[in-house]
């Protein structure tokens, strides 16, 4: 049994003590109740059946121990230093969805932009709070007010509503109503500050007309074109002022007026330099366009510094005019260029990598000093190792030799061929004037005419016995080029067209002494179509003809051959055409060629289908007759410097011993 406690004996005990007493008439006073209470260790006798004897004392109360008050207290030490963790819930705010309606801006069609920066219709349209949502439609009335004034609506005035929850729907709606007014046109158009001259050609330049309406970006644009308009026609040191527009509320027009300091009209003088220059003064007299005393045009000197740019010896080019203070009679006043030049890095290392069915891997590497003879005079060392080709080259190149764009080039090589149709060990030297493309400076009409000599050891396929004699081939040529240009790329084009033809008489002389004179021609053309952004058709033909001699007499490293990721692919390197007993091609004196391909871009990939066919012919008239034919598809990664290509096609219907699968792996479209 539980024991009791002190304070239930004691309200026991009274209350049997009270049970007992006789009752009293009258309310117990205080000192009749304290006097009928026990005292707290009784001393009276035992009670009996008839109640407690007088005057005995009563057994003290044995109360039961307490285990918990028992136990000692524990340490300090030992108590917990850090309160218990209290993990709390994170609640996620609540979101309040609501509804925008636009009213006005429709009409004067600026509901789509106003849509477009409108700061209600971000976030998906839901808000934290109503204060919130409040903010937002703030902002969204002075942005309707904004858009009203720049097309010319100053009147324009816009206000917003927000309905109250509860209602029928359960969402908040914003309604925002847009009053445009009536809308402002130009008045009168004025050009102040400056002569007659500069007054005409920045009018002409704004191109704003009265009664037009006054809308801000159309304004924006005409005064740019007066910063751009005046320095193409004489005047660099124009300076366009801050515009004036006067409105006139009661018949709704504007008065522009634009301040104007056109400064002196000038004409090209000297060339002076600065920084850490490159090129001297006279080098680049020689590469500008124009001439001195030509009336100043900024697009001249914005192709000067294209041209520096495309020297690739400057990291940085900046070129600006200078007064000089001399007038000429006209009053013009003669300007000098400015060419401020940093050095960009002299050296340059490059390396490249391909793979063809029949041709093997072929790997390329270069080293070259930009400007070893100054100005502009680069010397490069190339090295070519494969499995069937392997050569080592030198060669010299001036740019913008004495002229703009004129090219000097200088070159010696040696080089090892090892193909199924023939063998060869060459030394070469050339030499070339040229005009030719670059990435940053496509040019329309390129042009190049040289001379080559070459000796070469190579076998030859012999026709009366079927074998391959090595013979010793010195050949001169004097290789010309002649290319139009109108595609909009050099590495990637996707509209436009190109056309190039080549001939290069040549005569080589014969092991017995005599000598054979040939002339090898090729004209090649391309055009590419965009049928979409995403989408370009491109196709190539290709004929080529050698007359003045047989096939058999022809070294066989200057006949022509097809076959191959740059001709016709599906088949290997040069195995398109006639053959010898053993199935080794023999190349041949006539070339044709098509190609067809669909260049599908997606993003930094692209895929390509493309459809390929070719001849090579004994004789030297190109023909139709007995065209082969391949297909095949291609995968392209498009960076910065070109795409990267990886073409797989098969011969349609394939002979024997032919490959039913080419791969090739190249840098650049095939065309």
């Amino acid at each position: 049994m539980k024991p009791l406690s002190l304070v239930a004996v004691l309200l026991a005990t009274a209350a049997s003590t009270l049970s007992h007493a006789q009752p009293a008439e009258g309310p117990l006073d205080d000192a009749a109740f304290e006097a009928a209470l026990p005292p707290l260790e009784d001393t009276s006798a035992p009670a009996t059946s008839e109640g407690p004897a007088p005057n005995t004392p009563a057994e003290p109360v044995a109360l039961a121990p307490e285990p918990e008050l028992e136990q000692p207290l524990p340490a300090l030490s030992a108590a917990p230093v850090d309160p218990p963790a209290i993990t709390v819930a994170e609640e996620k705010p609540k979101e309040l969805p609501y509804d925008v309606r636009i009213e006005g801006l429709k009409d004067v069609g600026l509901e789509d932009e106003f849509r477009d920066l409108s700061a209600l219709l971000s976030d998906g349209r839901k808000a934290e709070n109503a204060a919130q949502i409040g903010a937002r439609a703030e902002e969204d009335v002075l942005l309707a007010e904004r858009l009203l004034r720049s097309r010319g609506y100053y009147d324009g005035v816009a206000t917003i509503s927000v309905d109250t929850l509860p209602n029928s729907r359960n969402r908040l709606t914003a309604t925002l109503t847009a009053t445009p007014g009536t809308r402002y046109m130009f008045g009168r158009i004025a050009v102040t500050g400056a002569t007659e001259e500069p007054t005409k050609l920045a009018v002409d330049a704004l191109d704003l007309k009265s009664g037009a309406p006054i809308v801000a970006a159309e304004v924006e644009t005409a005064e740019a074109n007066v910063s751009l308009r005046l320095p193409e026609n004489g005047y660099p040191f124009v300076e366009v002022g801050q515009r004036d527009i006067l409105l006139d509320d009661r018949d709704h027009k504007g008065d522009y007026t634009l301040p104007l300091d056109s400064g002196p009209k000038a004409r090209f003088g000297g060339i002076r330099t600065a920084g850490d220059p490159v090129f001297d003064a006279g080098h680049i007299e020689v590469i500008r366009r124009f001439d001195r005393g030509d009336l100043y045009d900024s697009r001249q000197v914005d192709d000067l510094r294209q041209a520096l740019i495309a020297t690739s010896l400057l990291s940085t080019v900046a070129i600006e005019p200078v007064r000089t203070g001399i007038v000429a009679a006209d009053g013009t006043e003669t300007v000098d260029l400015l060419v401020r030049q940093s050095e960009g890095p002299r050296r340059q290392l490059a390396a490249s990598a391909g793979y063809g069915t029949g041709e093997g891997i072929k790997l390329t590497g270069s080293w070259t000093h930009r400007n070893l003879f100054p100005p502009e005079g680069a010397l490069t060392v190339e090295g070519v190792a494969g499995t069937q080709q392997q050569s080592l080259s030198t060669a010299f190149r001036r740019s913008n030799a004495g002229q703009r764009d004129r090219v000097f080039a200088l070159g010696a090589s040696v080089a090892r061929q090892d193909f199924e149709a023939y063998n060869a060990q060459t030394v070469s030297l050339t030499g070339s004037l040229s005009r030719s493309s670059t990435p940053i400076f496509q040019k329309k009409w390129t042009w190049s005419i040289g001379g080559e000599l070459t000796a070469s050891r190579e076998t030859r396929f012999n026709p009366a016995d079927g074998e391959r004699p090595r013979s010793t081939y010195f050949i001169v040529a004097a290789p010309g080029q002649l290319g139009y240009d109108g595609s909009d790329s050099l590495l990637d084009p996707t509209r436009g067209f190109r056309v190039t033809g080549r001939l290069s008489p040549e005569a080589q002389k014969r092991n017995n002494g005599g000598y054979d004179a040939y002339a090898r021609m090729l004209l090649e053309g391309s055009a590419y179509y965009p049928v979409m952004d995403s989408l370009v058709l491109a196709g190539r033909a290709r004929v080529g003809s050698i007359v003045g001699a047989t096939r058999d007499t022809i070294a066989p490293s200057r006949r022509y051959y097809a076959g191959g990721g740059g001709s016709v692919r599906g088949f290997g390197f040069q195995q398109l055409g006639p053959k010898d007993a053993n199935g080794d091609p023999v190349g041949g004196r006539s070339l044709t060629e098509f190609a067809l391909e669909a260049r599908y871009r997606f993003g930094d990939y692209g895929i390509v289908p493309f459809f390929d066919a070719g001849r090579v012919g004994q004789g030297s008239t190109p023909s139709l007759s007995g065209m082969r034919y391949g297909a095949g598809i291609g995968g392209r990664y498009y960076t910065n410097f070109g795409p990267m290509r990886i073409d797989i096609a098969t011969p349609i219907n394939r002979r024997k011993g032919e490959s039913k699968i080419a791969l090739y792996i190249s840098i650049g479209q095939a065309f």
